[in-house]
């Protein structure tokens, strides 16, 4: 996994994802960690998210020195097929590299508790179909996805920020939103970004408390779905039954 921000690890989705039978190995580059130079040998590659921003200031210079390095990770793993799970920054990122448009949301920032629509073509994914209508999905981004890759699917889109979710070519997945998150991760959020939340009108402590109440649904679905990724990740058919699956290394930014 390619953690691109301290403030935004792991959390649940490790625990769905070794559930699912993988092998995590995190990197680090805000910590200095090099990324690897290729994906052979691992079964999958997971980005999550962070507080930069995927497009390049008005100087031209991008907000982290190993996006471009990343960039063309995010491409040879669409090339060579191998599952790509991408969430809010990493989503950007996978749609950047791949000839997409990253913007700061005319909209303006989307944050806590919401709920996003999933279009029918998500019928035909293997691990988006058996997910509800109009899931709860937490977020916190200021910045959105205006324009997919031409190999793009869109599988999920809300009112106001139409590319919530989409898949490029068989087997690389795009979440603008977060099912990583525990209470413990969006509280630090909500004391970093207090001024944001101020602007917005919204009041810390009943966002919480919103989300709190909203974890036991982003739990019943998107556990599933973190498994369902991880069994596309082991080459098995996701609605497969259990056992014998190999334990394989997985590379893994808000």
């Amino acid at each position: 996994m390619v953690e691109n921000d301290p403030s935004d690890g792991l959390a649940r989705l490790g625990d769905w994802l070794t559930g699912g039978g993988l092998r995590l190995e995190l990197v680090r580059p805000h910590a200095g960690e090099p990324l690897p130079a290729d994906l052979d040998g691992y079964a999958a590659l997971v980005v999550l998210g962070g507080e930069q921003d995927a497009f390049p200031d008005e100087r031209g210079e991008r907000a982290a020195p190993w996006f471009d390095e990343l960039d063309g990770l995010l491409r040879k793993a669409v090339r060579h097929r191998v599952p790509t799970l991408a969430i809010c920054l990493g989503a950007q990122l996978l749609a950047q590299a791949h000839g997409g448009t990253v913007e700061r949301s005319a909209a303006g920032p989307e944050v806590g508790v919401r709920l996003v629509a999933r279009r029918d073509v998500a019928d035909e994914d293997p691990i988006f179909a058996a997910v509800p209508f109009a899931p709860d999905v937490l977020q916190w981004h200021l910045d959105e996805i205006v324009e997919l890759p031409m190999n793009s699917t869109l599988l999920a889109a809300s009112t106001h920020y139409p590319i919530q979710a989409y898949r490029i070519g068989s087997a690389a997945w795009g979440l603008q939103f977060h099912i990583e998150c525990d209470l413990e991760m969006f509280a630090q959020w909500a004391i970093d970004g207090v001024g944001t939340l101020g602007d917005l009108g919204i009041d810390p402590v009943e966002m919480l408390e919103r989300v709190e109440a909203a974890l036991p649904d982003v739990l019943d679905v998107w556990k599933p779905f973190a498994e369902r990724f991880a069994a596309v990740a082991l080459g098995r058919t996701p609605h497969a039954g259990g056992g014998g699956l190999r334990s394989l290394p997985l590379i893994g930014p808000r």
